[in-house]
């Protein structure tokens, strides 16, 4: 019981330490770190297993040439058999053949062996070769018989020499090598994996935990200035990230501080609404009652009255409709366009007492996807924004509406004859509260046109403005179709 809860604890704990270093990136970065050295070991151990597989070739030869060198430069037979065979195989040879132009002279210690498993000659070795044989010589070699055949270099009128070995003591040595051969490969990648992790842990790993931890922190809280990263003096990339985070993180809370002041002041804008429309259309029954009296000043008061009541009732309700919560989504269906703008152009023009007329150019058969309402306040606000601009005019004004169709997309274009919008206005046109070009406007007409244009998946823009009027157009894409 012990032991099963002790390795159930133990696979466990692997478990998640496996999860820890799989999934996160600096376990990836150690791992990967890890795999690339050994490659590189591994790359290094084929050509050194290669190289000492040569080398130990290349020992035998020699042996065996300076083992049979005395036999070569005096006669055999002043040698005893017993001398040449125990100088034979104190090279390690089961026997040794030099070749000579003339003739082929054998060395051995006792008989040939009875077959031949494995030949190499030594003079036609490349990489290629020299790796294949010690890689067959490791995975595959330790009882065989060799052939090895090289030039020698100390033999007098040789071309060449053959020694034929046992391979076991070859194999032993290779497989000694290479078992040394690894663990050093092993060590070197682990220290090698060590030293660049640690150095990629500390200058890129930790930082970006660092600034994910900040981003993290200040997600939960944006409204607390203190979860504002705290940008280091780095001059490389990672500092860059640092400074602009923190600059990102400032801007979204003043945002975000300015925007709640907004929504406040919206709170106590709708809590006195019914107050205030209360109050204007009692101050417009008066008005009514005033423009009958016949006195002369009241009837030259009278109008700028009902004018001024009808534009603080247009800015409540632009104010209340701008500051709600959400837009309702557009209720589309197919409308006729040209009698929507007739409409819209009669409401806007009701109240103005300047010479403006509207041109309806639209197609009577033309036809729009969107919803009526929102579509009516669009074509209202700018209409009446036109008219405005228009009424500061000692001439006639005019504004024409046109417009097309252009595959799944109905294009309105709303021009006047005025003297355009000023410079100052152009940059903040579409801003809130801040684009009016009159005096006293509110700024809300344009504004609310975008947005209720870009609930339909379209938009308002200012096509141009100048000395000879204003052009603003509409795009109003057809519903797609799920």
């Amino acid at each position: 019981m012990v032991y099963g809860a002790m390795a159930g604890w133990l696979g466990a704990r692997a478990k998640a330490a496996w999860r820890l270093v799989a999934h996160s990136l600096s376990g990836r970065l150690l791992l990967l770190t890890l795999f690339y050295a050994m490659v590189t070991q591994v790359l290094i151990f084929v050509p050194s297993v290669a190289r000492y597989h040569r080398t130990l070739l290349d020992n035998h030869i020699e042996a065996a040439e300076v083992a049979i060198l005395p036999l070569t430069e005096v006669e055999k037979e002043k040698f005893s058999p017993a001398l040449r065979n125990m100088l034979v195989a104190r090279a390690g040879a089961l026997a040794v053949m030099v070749k000579r132009p003339e003739r082929r002279e054998l060395f051995l210690p006792d008989q040939l062996p009875s077959h031949i498993d494995v030949t190499i000659d030594l003079a036609k070795d490349n990489f290629l070769s020299e790796s294949a044989h010690a890689l067959d010589c490791l995975f595959y070699g330790g009882n065989r018989i060799l052939h090895i055949s090289a030039p020698t270099r100390i033999i007098k009128g040789a071309q060449a020499i053959d020694v034929i070995v046992n391979e076991r003591a070859i194999h032993r040595s290779l497989v000694s090598f290479a078992r040394r051969a690894l663990w050093l490969a092993f060590g070197i990648s682990v220290a090698t994996a060590m030293l660049v992790f640690a150095s990629l842990y500390m200058f890129l790993v930790r930082p970006m935990s660092r600034i994910t931890a900040a981003m993290t922190a200040f997600s939960e809280n944006p409204e607390d200035p203190g979860r504002i990263i705290a940008a280091s003096s780095r001059r490389d990339e990672i500092g860059t990230a640092e400074r602009e985070l923190a600059a990102m993180q400032r801007d979204l809370y003043g945002s975000l501080q300015q925007k709640g002041r907004l929504a406040a002041l919206g709170v106590a804008v709708a809590k006195i609404q019914h107050d205030l429309r209360n109050i204007l259309a009692s101050a417009q029954l008066a008005s009514d009652r005033l423009s009958s009296v016949e006195d002369p000043v009241v009837q030259r008061l009278a109008p700028r009255i009902v004018t001024a009541l009808g534009h603080a009732v247009a800015l409540a309700t632009n104010t209340l409709r701008y500051g709600r919560a959400e837009e309702k989504p557009p209720e589309r269906r197919r409308t006729k366009l040209s009698p929507l703008i007739d409409e819209a152009g009669e409401a806007a023009l009701a109240a103005q007492l300047a010479d403006v007329h509207l041109v309806n150019a639209v197609d009577p058969e033309l036809e729009i996807d969107a919803d009526p309402e929102q579509l009516h306040r669009i074509v209202l606000n700018l209409v009446r924004n036109a008219a405005e601009a228009l009424s500061l005019m000692d001439r006639a004004g005019e504004i024409r509406v046109t417009a097309s169709r252009e595959n799944e997309t109905v294009r309105i274009d709303v021009t006047d004859n005025g003297p355009g919008i000023p410079a100052a206005v152009l940059t903040r046109l579409f801003q809130p509260f801040a684009g009016s070009a009159r005096a006293g406007g509110s700024g809300l007409g344009l504004a609310i046109a975008r947005d209720l244009a870009r609930a339909h998946g379209g938009e308002v823009e200012l096509v141009e403005s100048g000395p000879s009027g204003t052009h603003f157009g509409v795009d109003i894409p057809d519903a797609r179709i799920a």
